[in-house]
């Protein structure tokens, strides 16, 4: 006979696989790999938003938008080649590069590349993108600016092969 415990485990368990939220396998390109590079905080899991990138990248969000702070803080690392897709922040964006070598565009000007310590401000509306270098991985922290007012972000079209080289 089955406990109490085992029929209520079985029955939330066919209710949210009914309701189609049984946990998702992970994707193909959803692999962990754990970064050889230092890094204070938390490497995190498969970023949520791989859709938006091209390579692996993981995710730690340590400050989300809530009514006190809402000030949104993700650390986000990147496995060798992995970029964001071209994108822009309404209430911009600042990076804090942790560790490793980063190649980082606004459109129509040179790329750029960022090492550890150093910081990139992006105004409200600059379409840029960012990820590691070809051969290196890379962290830095997100932060992402007058999220109160206007913390949407609109993703364009994926970094390309030519520009990204």
């Amino acid at each position: 006979m089955l406990s109490k415990k085992a029929i209520i485990f079985g029955a939330a368990a066919a209710f949210l696989f009914a309701a189609g939220m049984s946990p998702k396998p992970k994707q193909e390109n959803q692999t962990m790999k754990t970064a050889p590079i230092d890094t204070i905080f938390t490497q995190g899991e498969p970023n949520p938003y791989g859709k938006f990138f091209t390579g692996q990248t993981y995710l730690t969000m340590l400050s989300g938008k809530d009514d006190v702070f809402n000030a949104p803080i993700g650390n986000v690392t990147f496995e060798p080649g992995a970029r964001t897709h071209w994108h822009k922040h309404d209430g911009g964006q600042i990076l804090l590069v942790l560790n490793g070598e980063d190649r980082y565009q606004e459109k129509g000007k040179e790329i750029q590349v960022l090492q550890k310590g150093d910081v990139v401000r992006i105004a409200p509306g600059v379409v840029h993108w960012h990820g590691a270098a070809p051969e290196s991985w890379f962290v830095h922290l997100s932060l992402e600016t007058n999220a109160h007012q206007n913390g949407k972000t609109d993703w364009l079209d994926a970094v390309t092969d030519e520009e990204y080289k």
